[in-house]
């Protein structure tokens, strides 16, 4: 028996603890998953409880045919995306091919490192992707998974994972080489 199975099961049996355990264990990955779609801290945190509500009372029907982890947070993705629907954002039509202006707000690359430090600023060029980019790269360079466990959380095929990853790369990097080009010049 693995660790997650002992803990579904410990939670099962109505052990308050053990569902405490998962909640500490899981809740960077809901954090992650929800706050990569919805930016409103209140949103955000009753959307996270409301993820961890419905874990507890599907966690009967979990059967471990994929990791805890992936299922967890094909709950989390399906609930803020449902989220945004409900709050009138149609994702389908939030693509890389829609999205208009400046990838980031003009600033001094100089002023930029000086008043965050490099993981913010990067972070904050995430936050500035589409939707399906921002969940495609928090699972695979956060969270560690693989192109089926992302496909299978976000209901995409694997190659449009990798499409969406090698995408969201490069936006980054031409983003960041951009930045870095304009301080050369300065």
């Amino acid at each position: 028996m693995t660790e997650d199975q002992a803990l579904v099961s410990e939670v099962l049996r109505g052990n308050t603890q053990a569902f405490l355990r998962l909640i500490r264990k899981y809740e960077r990955l809901v954090a992650h998953m929800v706050g990569r779609l919805v930016k409103h801290d209140e949103e955000r945190e009753e959307l996270c409880q409301d993820v961890f509500m419905r874990v507890y009372e599907k966690l009967g029907d979990f059967s471990f045919q994929s990791k805890l982890s992936t299922w967890i947070a094909t709950i989390a993705y399906r609930h803020a995306i449902n989220h945004l629907r409900k709050k009138k954002l149609d994702f389908k039509e939030l693509s890389e091919f829609q999205f208009e202006g400046s990838f980031i707000e003009t600033e001094n690359p100089e002023t930029v490192f000086s008043e965050q430090d490099t993981n913010e600023f990067v972070l904050g060029l995430i936050d500035k992707l589409p939707p399906q980019f921002k969940t495609v790269l928090t699972l695979y360079h956060v969270e560690g998974m693989n192109y089926a466990e992302i496909g299978q959380i976000t209901e995409m095929p694997e190659g449009t994972v990798k499409s969406y990853l090698f995408r969201a790369r490069n936006l980054l990097k031409e983003r960041v080489k951009g930045y870095l080009g304009k301080e050369e010049l300065l």
